[in-house]
Formats: C-alpha cells, structure tokens, sequence
C-alpha cells in the first residue's frame, strides 16, 4: 500500500506541483486548499504525513499542526515563505517534525520526507524501554545515565543520544550524515566533523572497557557500534 501524503497548501500551483512529484515518487496524495480543510481531511484519511503551510486562510498552520498532535504523532513537515529562528521554534513548539522554506528543491523536500517518514518507523519499532545493556556498559535514556564499569559517567546529552543510536543496532553501519539527521536532526546547521568530535569524546570514557563491544570507524563510511 502506497505511503498516503496530505498537502495543505492554498497556492494551487505549489499543490499542483507537490502532488505531480509525490505521486511521481509513488505518494498517494490528497490535496487541501485551506487549514480548517486540511484537518478535516486529515481526520478522515489519517495520512502517514503531512506538508503544511504556515500562512493560509481560515487556520494558520501553527494551529493546524498543534491539533494534529493532540490527536496522535503524525508527522508534519511545515512550508513556509518565512526562514527566520522564531519561525522554526514556532514550528518546534506546534510539534512539527521539520521545516522547509520556500521556494524549495523538490529533491530536498523528498530527501526530509524520506528521512521524516524513517524516523517515524524507527520511533514506532523502539521498545518501550530505553535502555541498553552490554558487558560493563548500560546505556539507560529513560534515566539518562550511562553507567561504564558500575560507575556513573557524566555524558552530555547528543553524546547519549548518538551513543544510543548507534548502540541500538549493534554492527550496523551510519554514515555521518543519517547520524547528523537521526540524531542531531532538521534544527542542526553545522556539519559532518561534529560526528567526528562526539565518537571521539564517547571513546575517551569508553577505551579500554570491554573486549566484547566498542565503536568503531568504517573507513570512507562512518561509524558502528561493533558487538562480538
């Protein structure tokens, strides 16, 4: 079954050319012209997504997308003219789940869809607890805490989060860029060494712990959690 699409947009041609390439891409799409529209559609289809725009008549987007997620964790992609801070924290705040400004690249806006649309299956296969264990090593995010040979470990938050992440499918390879997107995520402007500079600060609590795991660099790839 096709991955359902809902477009909220009042510019016909910005509708008109979103579904031409959704549906190009094998989207299925549904079309609303206005806000009020756009819920009452999401209401009866229940769409795997939403792109919605800010400014529309009838119901901004920011009220839109605050309803959406009193009624579940739809995902939302906000489009809008405006690329200022306020604007993206205004979408952070609604429970947006990106933020595209216009005019876009379709190739970028497939791109977020993609990894949008990942990060909800990924979300919805995570156990219910989340944390992780390995010899000498628990990796707890419900608590926060990572615990390295029975001792606490003082570790900031992204390095926890990239930890997790990539500890969560042992062996399986990241580049830094999934890495930058699953973990850092749409809000991160800087770029790829900063995955360089959290693997190499996690190492450093990390060395000499277990032979049985450790974060190890693919050459030319990026990075895996290894558990042998």
């Amino acid at each position: 079954m096709a991955i359902s699409v809902l477009v909220v947009e009042d510019d016909p041609n910005i509708r008109e050319l979103l579904q031409l390439y959704l549906e190009k891409e094998g989207y299925a799409v549904t079309l609303a012209a206005d806000g009020a529209q756009g819920l009452e559609k999401f209401r009866a289809i229940q769409p795997n997504l939403v792109l919605l725009d800010v400014m529309m008549p009838v119901m901004d987007g920011w009220d839109v997308c605050k309803a959406i997620r009193e009624e579940g964790s739809t995902p939302v992609i906000m489009l809008t003219a405006k690329g200022e801070t306020d604007d993206k924290v205004m979408g952070l705040k609604a429970g947006a789940d990106d933020y595209v400004t216009k005019p876009f690249e379709m190739k970028e806006l497939l791109a977020r869809i993609e990894a949008v649309l990942r990060r909800a299956d990924l979300q919805a296969e995570k156990p219910k607890s989340r944390r992780l264990v390995f010899d000498r090593l628990v990796i707890d995010m419900d608590a926060f805490e990572l615990t390295v040979d029975g001792k606490k470990v003082d570790t900031p938050p992204k390095e926890m989060e990239l930890l997790f992440y990539l500890a969560s499918s042992p062996n399986r390879v990241y580049t830094r860029n999934q890495l930058l997107d699953e973990v850092w995520g749409f809000d991160y402007f800087g770029d790829s060494r900063t995955v360089d500079v959290h693997v190499k600060r996690l190492r450093e609590k990390l060395e000499g712990i277990s032979d049985k795991w450790s974060v190890k660099t693919v050459w030319g790839v990026g990075y895996k959690f290894e558990v042998v």
